[in-house]
């Protein structure tokens, strides 16, 4: 290195510090939670400490790595609202894990309960940034420090939005599997614990990275038309603005555009384009009212809306009269404007916007003596639920995840008592959220006095009535249908624990059986047979003999040498090219080795879609679209099962795709669309079926096509027709 590049090189470290520095004191800016002098210096010696262990370290932008526990630390403060103790978490949350500090040193230097939060996000890291499987312990020490400090949570959250704010900088690869991970896991998260414009960020976020095309279409549109929505919502407010100042209410009006993830769930959902979607508008009303007065308050206001704009009965949600799980209170109303537009209404007042904002985080502001808030029952249940030490690590994720549901509904015992479920749920559902014995001894449901079958859906206002019996016991068939994390937990213990009972028994039948076949009775063996058979645990294997569904005789195929099978059951975990004849090649495996693959019937992937491969159970891998609706949680939950995957080009081959079309009916356009398919694109339909009511047509067309743009140009060429309003490509959600 010259002279003058040295003297640059020293330019530019004088300019990062002096950025730090500036990034450090923007932090220290008077926001929501003013900081005392006493408070500055316990952040100022957290910095100081970050700022050494860190030092010469830069993350992949190339921008030195303090940078990043600023950011966090600053997201903490102002949006999620933690105090000096949560900052200076923030500020060290990556020291012990990625330097030399201990949680000692941390102890030593910081009050005892920053070493108590650190230890706890370390774990958390452990947990969701592995790329082996699920650690159970790390997860079990997940819920113990969640209800130990939920800043622990509250930090991960700012750690994890900070990341996908900077995940440019990744592999595209890296970026889908920590955008799907956010998705899945994260966002639910944030919104559970009520920060919902944390959610929303992060849902937006993901979206740009697993659907790019589809988020920057959005953001485009939304772009376009925001001087005329500006200009629809100020004449909406208008008549709402005089109103309450006619009234002597002290109110503040808000107006908002959905999120870009939102609309989109709206779009995919639906199976409708974005000039479909109806309610792209929300206005929140916030009232500054005295506790006693906020819910007559609300009320009022809602009286004074719908004297102007007529409301749909249907999008009418009081949530201020039975809060959501999560705490949430909120008065939400669905009107028509004069010009034909749907808008959503938000009326709450100063506090309930507060802990809307800012969830738990703000909570104990407004906690009475001696309260609990919902998240405090929450985590509790949580603990509940996953209990059982014996529960395989991936089935923790899968139940910490059903506590995670965002759509609720609200049902009543038969005394009246209130019982919050996720949608969907059935009497079995709430026999176990009434008590575990009750779910037990569950046989039989009655909904408003009417008898009903088990995997009954409940709606919101059912009253429900548990009938139960000594003699009742759980049945592994609830699996299909129950939906909460509790149920499903509570069946799959008490079934394991049934199969367990039978399985020593089918040990037994096994053992003597190979023994006749000269067959050593060790490990290898025995989980050699069970691979042979495709089962994916030796109690899978003695439970099915015990029950007489294994064929013996086909054991007598292995090769068995002195006692021991020399069957190379061999894993295929590289990445594979599809070869579309139904055999993929194997990357490390020599010529003789294909392993099979089956096309996901989820998501329907043709030659031309991107696509990925998923080592499901008994190795069989199933070929997914990138934007397969399975996809976030197949990347996030299982993401060491994923493999690489690309087509060769084969064009003498077809494959089945489904169209789903929208249109105003006319006399002949069936015919003209069946035209178009068999004569002028030459492809084979293998279903068509259309329904037309009042003049409007649906249609849904399976057709061969042989990639994906003989598919797009086929859906051109159906879109160009007279009448024809939409055309979507349909997968498993539609």
């Amino acid at each position: 290195m010259d002279w003058a590049e040295e003297e640059i090189s020293e330019d530019s470290l004088k300019k990062e510090r002096r950025d730090i520095l500036r990034a450090y004191r923007d932090l220290l800016k008077p926001g929501k939670n003013p900081i005392n002098e006493k408070d500055k210096s316990q952040i100022r010696r957290a910095f100081d400490v970050a700022l050494e262990a860190h030092s010469g370290v830069r993350r992949k932008s190339g921008e030195p790595y303090i940078f990043h526990p600023i950011a966090v630390a600053k997201i903490a403060k102002e949006d999620i609202g933690v105090g000096t103790i949560g900052i200076v978490c923030a500020l060290l949350h990556d020291v012990v894990e990625d330097t030399d500090i201990t949680l000692s040193d941390i102890a030593e230097l910081f009050d005892p309960r920053v070493a108590t939060i650190i230890d706890g996000l370390t774990k958390i890291s452990e947990l969701f940034d592995s790329n082996t499987n699920l650690q159970a312990e790390n997860f079990k020490k997940l819920i113990l420090t969640l209800s130990e400090d939920v800043r622990v949570i509250l930090i991960k959250l700012a750690d994890r939005l900070h990341n996908m704010r900077t995940l440019g900088s990744m592999r595209e690869d890296k970026s889908r599997k920590i955008a799907s991970e956010t998705l899945y896991l994260y966002a639910p998260l944030a919104h559970r614990l009520g920060l919902y414009n944390i959610k929303s960020e992060m849902e937006d976020l993901s979206l740009k990275y697993l659907e790019p095309e589809a988020y920057k279409d959005i953001k485009y549109k939304l772009q376009k038309s925001k001087a005329v929505r500006t200009r629809f919502l100020n004449r909406f407010i208008l008549p709402i603005d005089r109103a309450l100042v006619n009234a002597s209410m002290d109110y503040q009006i808000l107006g908002r555009t959905k999120s870009i993830f939102s609309i989109y769930q709206k779009m995919r959902k639906q199976g409708i384009p974005f000039e479909e979607v109806f309610d792209l508008l929300a206005v929140r009303i916030i009232l500054n009212s005295e506790p006693k007065d906020e819910k007559a308050d609300c009320w009022k206001t809602y009286s004074l809306v719908t004297d102007f704009y007529k409301p749909n009965p249907d999008r009418l949600r009081d949530w201020i009269s039975t809060p959501k799980a999560n705490g949430y209170e909120s008065l939400h109303i669905t009107v028509m404007s004069p010009t034909g537009k749907w808008v959503e209404v938000q009326i709450r007042s100063k506090r309930m916007d507060d802990i809307a904002e800012n969830g738990y985080a703000s909570h104990w502001k407004y906690k009475s003596k001696g309260a609990e808030h919902a998240v405090d029952a929450w985590i509790e249940r949580i603990r509940e639920t996953i209990e059982n030490e014996d529960v395989h690590s991936e089935d923790y994720l899968s139940d910490f995840k059903l506590n995670l549901f965002e759509d609720e509904i609200i049902t009543f015992t038969p005394k009246g008592d209130v019982v919050s479920l996720p949608i969907n749920s059935t009497p079995v559902d709430f026999a176990f959220e009434i008590h575990s014995q009750v779910g037990k001894n569950c046989i039989g449901a009655k909904v408003n006095n009417k008898l009903v079958p088990l995997s009954h859906v409940l709606k919101s206002g059912a009253q429900v009535e548990i009938i139960t019996s000594q003699k009742g016991r759980p049945n592994e068939d609830w699996l299909k249908f129950v939906v909460t994390a509790k149920a499903k937990s509570k069946i799959k213990d008490y079934v394991k624990n049934e199969k367990k009972k039978l399985a020593v028994v089918g040990r037994t039948i096994l053992r003597e059986k190979m023994r006749e076949l000269g067959i050593k009775i060790n490990n290898d063996n025995l989980y050699k047979v069970a691979y042979f058979y495709l089962l994916s645990s030796l109690d899978d294997l003695y439970y099915q003999t015990k029950n007489g569904k294994l064929d013996f005789d086909l054991l007598k195929k292995l090769k068995v040498e002195k006692g021991l099978i020399k069957n190379n059951f061999r894993k295929a975990k590289n990445s594979i090219i599809t070869n579309i004849g139904g055999v993929a090649d194997v990357q490390g495996f020599d010529e003789e080795h294909h392993v099979d693959y089956q096309l996901a019937e989820c998501c329907n992937p043709i030659p031309g879609d991107k696509v990925f491969g998923f080592i499901g159970k008994n190795n069989i891998i199933k070929i997914h679209r990138t934007n397969c609706p399975k996809t976030v949680e197949l990347q996030s939950s299982h993401h060491y099962r994923i493999i690489e995957a690309k087509w060769i080009s084969n064009h003498s081959l077809a494959f089945m795709a489904g169209i789903k079309i929208k249109g105003i009916d006319r006399l002949g356009l069936v015919n003209e669309i069946t035209n178009i398919i068999s004569q002028s694109m030459n492809v084979n339909m293998r279903s068509i079926n259309f329904e037309s009511e009042d003049g409007i047509f649906d249609g849904e067309i399976r057709a061969y096509v042989t990639d994906a743009n003989h598919l797009n140009n086929l859906m051109n060429k159906i879109q160009s027709t007279e009448g024809v309003h939409s055309v979507m490509r349909l997968d498993a959600s539609n």
